[in-house]
């Protein structure tokens, strides 16, 4: 596949170039823009670090995050409302809004036009900090920070462009990137800065995922509002996982630890859950013969599942999603939030005095 990888590379450095010449037109905004993206495709956490920095920056500031809406089933600039779904909005932006209704979740293929469309609200709503949603790629605005998720596993510089590799666009364009997060570092890791793209300009941080414990997709339908983890493991509960995601294999880990019958059906990333599925799906619920027994998805499966017809009313109540955090070691945790809060107060403050 390196061929076809090489010939990929030149369109994405072309396009790249494009930019960088002035070319294709970049704009930048007097607000706050912080993009979060990845050089790879998928897996890297880019929703829960964009909610970590939701939490964050919430507490000062109005809050907008504008995303592309993948695979929602609209057009165009929708500012989320209590109508939304994952059809109208995408999954992760669903999730988003259910998990944080107070800020603002806007979508819009075009991102240009999406801050434009964000910024004409009213003054009272108008956003004062927007952040970017997988828009690493996005070239044509100009974010003010941008911010680039690896996966410490599989750092972008041990990588391959597509479609012998899972990069987008050539390891050295990482040096676009003002910081670095590597992602899922469960243990130390030797940064490598040759020919990576990472210079001392950029700074670099590490996170973990931290799951929490099992929320019901149907609140209304189950017993418990909260299950926990090590409850079900001293009860012996076997567990039918469904994950439609880019990497399923740390949840899967992750549930290994609280049982020894552990059932899985892993599609593809965003799966479109329709009728055959669902049958499938409580097929495989009905073979355990456990009476112990729950159905575990991811939190970006559930914004999907939450409006799906076909689910049995009867099955409703055992269906659980596992949330999950982003955790960065305490001394990491201050200075990116430092780095974070002080990027926009300084912003808004030149803002004032230009």
């Amino acid at each position: 596949m390196l061929p076809l990888s090489w010939l990929y590379g030149m369109v994405v450095w072309v396009r790249n170039k494009l930019f960088d010449w002035k070319i294709l037109p970049v704009e930048k905004f007097d607000i706050p823009v912080v993009s979060i993206g990845n050089l790879a495709v998928g897996g890297t956490g880019k929703t829960p670090h964009t909610e970590y920095l939701i939490r964050m920056l919430s507490r000062k500031y109005r809050v907008a995050v504008l995303s592309r809406g993948y695979k929602r089933k609209t057009r165009g600039f929708i500012l989320a409302c209590k109508n939304a779904d994952s059809r109208s909005i995408g999954d992760e932006p669903y999730q988003m809004y259910r998990k944080f209704p107070e800020i603002m979740i806007a979508v819009d293929s075009n991102r240009r036009r999406g801050i434009k469309n964000l910024l004409n609200l009213p003054e009272n709503k108008k956003p004062e900090v927007i952040l970017l949603d997988d828009a690493f790629q996005h070239r044509y605005v100009k974010p003010s920070l941008s911010i680039l998720l690896t996966d410490s596993r599989r750092p972008f510089y041990d990588d391959y462009l597509l479609p012998a590799g899972r990069l987008r666009e050539s390891a050295k364009n990482a040096k676009r990137a003002d910081i670095i997060i590597f992602t899922k570092c469960n243990k130390e890791l030797r940064i490598r800065n040759y020919e990576s793209g990472i210079t001392n300009q950029v700074l670099t941080f590490n996170s973990q995922l931290s799951y929490k414990g099992l929320l019901p997709v149907f609140p209304e339908k189950s017993a418990t509002q909260k299950e926990n983890l090590e409850r079900l493991k001293k009860e012996s509960f076997s567990f039918l996982l469904i994950a439609g995601l880019a990497c399923p294999e740390d949840m899967i880990q992750y549930l290994k630890n609280y049982t020894s019958d552990l059932h899985t059906m892993i599609y593809k990333d965003h799966h479109n859950f329709i009728g055959k599925d669902i049958s499938a799906i409580r097929e495989n619920f009905d073979k355990i013969q456990n009476k112990n027994k729950l159905i575990i998805t991811s939190e970006k499966d559930a914004a999907r599942l939450i409006h799906n017809s076909d689910i049995q009313e009867e099955i409703k109540g055992l269906i659980y999603y596992l949330p999950i955090e982003v955790v960065f070691k305490p001394e990491q945790d201050e200075l990116f939030t430092q780095k974070i809060e002080n990027h926009v107060r300084n912003f808004k403050r030149n803002s004032i005095m230009a």
